[in-house]
């Protein structure tokens, strides 16, 4: 668990590139500064960890690009102390940027090796996010309500439960669309039946994979 003064000055490097992209939030951008993007990623691929790229990390998933992380990111409007649920844990690199923002963290990840090799390394590096094993689509009920909701696969819709287990004046952050390009939502909860949706431009994710959790 290195975490040289060559990998320190390159994730610098990542920082201005995704502020010149147009990302303000100072705090978000200290995150991504903080966090050793390196150790999510397999040691071979050093080079690739602080270009803002997407990149594999088994199990048909992606480390997403530090840019749409921080997009999205933003889009959650994160305030210290919020209770966020995540849908797809993945590397656990977007579940880190919430936990050094304040948020308390829960995440959902339906494939179950990806699941435990993510679980057991965000231990090692001291991050707290609750993970759990599951279908992103049915939520966490038993946790529920939350004040922030972030989906980070692409999503054919904006599933029901996530909805409904999101407190009123809440938020939640969605690429929705089938097909490689999907469109960036922000949905606000303004009460039990209205929603106001906000479109932020299109993205590319891995799919929201449905139904039971797959082993």
């Amino acid at each position: 668990m290195v975490d040289t003064y060559r990998h320190k000055g390159l994730r610098k490097k990542l920082v201005k590139t995704i502020k010149a992209k147009g990302i303000k939030d100072p705090d978000i951008l200290d995150a991504i500064d903080r966090i050793p993007r390196h150790l999510f990623m397999d040691s071979s691929f050093l080079e690739f960890a602080y270009q803002d790229k997407a990149f594999p990390i088994g199990s048909g998933q992606t480390i997403s690009q530090p840019y749409t992380v921080a997009f999205q990111t933003e889009l959650l409007e994160v305030k210290k102390g919020d209770k966020i649920l995540e849908i797809g844990t993945g590397s656990g690199y977007q579940a880190c940027v919430l936990v050094e923002l304040g948020a308390k963290v829960f995440s959902i990840e339906r494939q179950k090796k990806l699941y435990q090799k993510t679980k057991e390394f965000l231990d090692s590096i001291k991050y707290r996010v609750k993970t759990f094993y599951g279908d992103g689509y049915k939520g966490l009920k038993a946790f529920a309500p939350f004040d922030k909701i972030i989906i980070t696969a692409g999503a054919p819709y904006v599933p029901q439960d996530l909805l409904d287990q999101l407190k009123i004046g809440g938020i939640l952050v969605i690429p929705e669309g089938e097909g490689a390009v999907q469109v960036m939502k922000r949905i606000i909860k303004k009460s039990e039946t209205d929603f106001e949706t906000q479109e932020f431009g299109n993205f590319s994710f891995v799919p929201l994979l449905e139904d039971k959790a797959n082993d």
